[in-house]
């Protein structure tokens, strides 16, 4: 498929249009494909979708180079990828929307609802140096999952998945391990919402995937979005890339990243963390359901208060911007704080997260606009192409 052409395969939740009807210019959104061209020939990518959506119309949509370089598979608009931490998210809606039933408060210890969680304890340096374990301060809470605030670490998430684990066996493993530190002190970046996925198993009586199908991906019209691909799907999911010690772009094959998702029946393990497969098409729609304040199509799945909590930033006062993205944090989702500690275009209040394999979604409500970007490469540096696509995108902004 050759630069800016456009299948039909996806269905598309809104209409495409010009780019000058909601105020951008073509001219320079032209950078974005002079980026994945430029990155294509340079064999850094194999290829990707770019997907900017302005006041509920797709103002650009491109579909860029190869799904699968070495079987010359191109890349179509209906190509499946793996999300990895763009799971994130889709697992925090789920929490608030048990949260709005009032099945918890956020601030409810979590061992009320795992008592794997009731005797944790925190690793901390003695007087003499040496490692020694104590009581925390104060339970986790179901907060602190929610904002990787918690003390965990990224434990047993691979090892969960190779041996097939449940997710109720993955949580009372990692309620052994000792947290990092005393809840509630800092951010870092942890399995918490794998656990939340246990939550919410705990908390509806289903397993996180018939939960996530009734409850979010079939009210939204999420027919491509699972965590197991099924057979008949199997062919849309990309190639997984990275580069080698020169920088070449060479297929994922490391057993311990367990690239391809597992078949149906495999595995209980669910993770909430990274574990789903979806197409741009899928992802917008979950995109544009939170910049409507939880509402799509006639469906609501959270209250416009409880997004307004989703988005806002919730980091320990005077806490520093979390790196290396340089945002605040809100409920599973980044948050920008302010233009200058992001040091780059954007909006105050945007949001939004991205995954291990160079995808990335920002919602910003102040432009009334969602902005996606889906590769499959593990990179050092994930951001690196993310990033540049962002600022092509808002330098486009012309009104």
């Amino acid at each position: 498929m050759q630069r800016g052409q456009t299948s039909t395969l996806s269905q598309w939740p809104m209409e495409l249009t010009t780019p000058e009807e909601v105020g951008m210019d073509s001219r320079r959104l032209d950078v974005v494909a002079r980026l994945m061209d430029s990155w294509i020939q340079e064999r850094r990518i194999a290829g990707g979708i770019v997907l900017a959506a302005r006041r509920g119309l797709i103002a650009y949509r491109r579909v860029f180079g190869w799904a699968d370089i070495e079987r010359e598979i191109p890349m179509r608009d209906d190509t499946l990828f793996r999300l990895y931490s763009m799971t994130k998210p889709i697992t925090c809606v789920a929490t608030l929307m048990l949260y709005e039933e009032c099945h918890f408060l956020l601030d409810d210890p979590v061992k009320w609802y795992m008592p794997d969680f009731a005797n944790v304890r925190v690793r901390v340096k003695g007087a003499d140096g040496a490692d020694e374990l104590v009581r925390p301060c104060r339970d986790i809470t179901i907060h602190d999952l929610l904002t990787h605030t918690a003390g965990l670490g990224y434990d047993l998430v691979w090892e969960a998945r190779k041996q097939g684990w449940t997710t109720e066996e993955f949580v009372r493993r990692v309620a052994q391990i000792p947290l990092y530190f005393h809840p509630g002190e800092k951010w870092h970046y942890s399995s918490a919402h794998d656990v939340l996925g246990r939550l919410i198993e705990v908390l509806s009586g289903q397993s996180l995937n018939v939960f996530f199908e009734e409850r979010i991906f079939r009210p939204l019209g999420m027919t491509d979005t699972f965590f197991h691909v099924p057979p008949e799907k199997k062919s849309r999911l990309a190639t997984l890339y990275k580069h080698d010690a020169e920088g070449k772009l060479i297929v994922q094959t490391e057993e311990d990243l367990l690239i391809d998702p597992p078949p149906p029946g495999a595995s209980d393990f669910f993770s909430g963390g990274g574990g789903l497969i979806a197409s741009t098409s899928d992802y917008l729609r979950f995109c544009q359901m939170l910049l409507n304040d939880g509402a799509w199509d006639g469906t609501r799945l959270l209250s416009r208060k409880t997004v307004e909590l989703m988005r806002t930033d919730h980091l320990p006062p005077g806490h520093p911007p979390i790196q290396p993205y340089k945002f605040g944090y809100g409920l599973g989702v980044s948050v920008l704080r302010s233009l200058g500690e992001k040091q780059g275009l954007g909006s105050v209040g945007e949001f939004g997260w991205g995954g291990a394999a160079c995808t990335e979604a920002w919602i910003d409500p102040q432009e009334e606009l969602i902005t996606l970007v889906m590769l499959q490469l593990r990179p050092s540096s994930p951001q690196y192409f993310t990033k540049k696509i962002k600022h092509a995108v808002y330098q486009a902004i012309a009104d």
